[in-house]
């Protein structure tokens, strides 16, 4: 036997000798920590939603996988990295937690998703919404479920360009997700033939929204694109309906879920058009699916919560299929998959870690147009994954091999 052969022998032994290591459920049990926003301005679209869709998505799985236990544990990151990062340590160095999940907070997503690669677990994030999940902080145990600013953004302005509307102004609170999402937003305008004719930031939490609106209507645009979040976007609206000026203006919010839809209402928030992942009332199995989480929280379900349902559960059957829960080997069949459920259709888990799937044109519905409680949008259009999410080819990924 030659010495390449005899380490080539080698190498396969040894390759085999981790897989068994690999194989099996480690701790003979499977722990899954939710790391969300429990009481800040992202606890209505996650917190104890999140947690419960979680819950569910084990009872459904009946609570065991390969014969062994599932577990679940919850933590609020109060929107703080250093303490969503504190906690992921503890929870992958101490208390054996092998996924967690939810890290609605770009930052603190950021921070889980380099740990993650540190020690071989695996991270979902459903809520947070920067690109840079799936570029410069790409890992092999991360995956990026729900949506981001690239895929909101350009669903939205590619189906209104569409309706001939190109010319816009934007709205964008003064922090770091409001500037990158104008960015995105000129962009997508500029690539599909429109004019963006001009741009204001305004500060978070903002007490009167007069002057930038006024600004907006002066520049005569057709579509005005609002970059910010939960009850800034409710206070703009608010405004601009004090200042009639949507009665012929499109508002696009760049970030609505159903709990900012519900809080407003019908009466203002009517016309209101957007990108969303999911809505309660699409099809059969959501509407199935949905009665069942408001029968538990009293409410509907956000795109981030559905998502956790489904996250769950991909991954449960991920680590069935895999007959492990090591970290690299669940992300890995995860890739295989294809992702049809109650929040995805037409989903997969590309090699940057984006979990791709089908996008939707909405529009608030107006008051008459409502047939009861919590029926709040019209689906305008469907617009597949592999038009609404950022291409590989603009990928600064390190996973992705570059052509």
């Amino acid at each position: 036997m030659t010495h390449l052969t005899t380490t080539a022998v080698a190498a396969m032994l040894a390759c085999a000798s981790l897989a068994a290591l690999a194989a099996g459920i480690s701790d003979d049990k499977v722990k899954i920590g939710v790391l969300t926003d429990m009481s800040g301005q992202y606890a209505d679209s996650g917190g104890k939603g999140s947690v419960e869709a979680a819950k569910m998505a084990i009872e459904d799985f009946g609570g065991k996988v390969q014969g062994k236990p599932i577990e679940l544990v919850f933590a609020d990151h109060q929107n703080k990295a250093d303490i969503g990062g504190t906690k992921a340590r503890q929870w992958w160095d101490a208390e054996g937690v092998d996924m967690i999940m939810d890290l609605n907070n770009s930052a603190i997503a950021g921070a889980v998703f380099t740990l993650a690669k540190e020690r071989n677990k695996v991270a979902i994030s459903t809520g947070a919404l920067s690109t840079g999940l799936t570029n410069e902080f790409c890992a092999p145990t991360t995956v990026h479920y729900t949506v981001d600013s690239y895929s909101l953004g350009k669903s939205a302005v590619e189906s209104i360009m569409a309706q001939g509307k190109k010319d816009w102004f934007i709205l964008a609170v003064d922090y770091a997700y409001g500037k990158v999402t104008a960015a995105t937003v000129t962009d997508f305008v500029k690539e599909s033939g429109g004019k963006v004719l001009g741009t204001v930031y305004h500060p978070f939490n903002a007490s009167d929204f007069s002057s930038f609106m006024m600004q907006a209507q002066a520049s005569k645009a057709q579509v005005v694109a609002l970059a910010n979040a939960t009850q800034d976007t409710v206070n703009s609206i608010k405004t601009a309906r004090e200042f009639g000026m949507t009665k012929n203006i499109t508002f696009v919010p760049q970030l609505i879920y159903i709990n900012d839809a519900h809080a407003m209402g019908l009466e203002l928030g009517q016309g209101l058009t957007f990108a969303t992942a999911f809505y309660w009332d699409r099809n059969d199995e959501s509407r199935a699916w949905s009665q069942k989480y408001q029968a538990r929280m009293k409410k509907m379900p956000s795109m981030n919560q559905a998502s956790v349902y489904s996250a769950v559960t991909q991954y449960l059957k991920a680590i069935d299929a895999a007959g492990t829960d090591e970290g690299l080997a669940v992300t890995n069949q995860l890739k295989k998959m294809k992702i049809n459920d109650v929040f995805s259709q037409n989903g997969y888990v590309r090699e940057d870690g984006r979990m791709v799937h089908d996008m939707f044109l909405a529009q608030m519905k107006s008051p008459k147009e409502s047939k009861g409680p919590w029926d709040y949008y019209k689906i305008l259009d469907t617009i597949p994954g592999d038009k609404a999410f950022q291409p590989l080819s603009k990928s600064t990924c390190s996973l992705v091999a570059k052509k």
